[in-house]
């Protein structure tokens, strides 16, 4: 049988893996639609780059902070080790 924090640990585990995949997948789709609109005869490049930029920050905003949140949140309730009175 886990344990708790084995449980937890391997669960954040997975959930940092598929937020860095989807991460991952989110911003080469991006930089694919950017490259093909730079070459695209029929759209403006102004017009692309004010489209996907606000997007792209938002994404890569919101991910990051989701990770951060989750590795920060990890070791929660386990007690620290070099505070004896914590």
């Amino acid at each position: 049988m886990s344990t708790t924090s084995e449980i937890k640990g391997k669960l954040t585990f997975a959930v940092t893996v598929m937020v860095s995949a989807t991460l991952c997948i989110s911003v080469l789709v991006m930089v694919f639609a950017l490259i093909a609109g730079l070459w695209a005869a029929e759209v403006d490049n102004a017009e692309i780059f004010k489209l996907i930029s606000p997007a792209f920050q938002t994404i890569i905003g919101g991910f990051i902070g989701l990770l951060a949140g989750v590795k920060l949140s990890h070791d929660e309730d386990e007690p620290r080790k070099d505070c004896p009175e914590c």
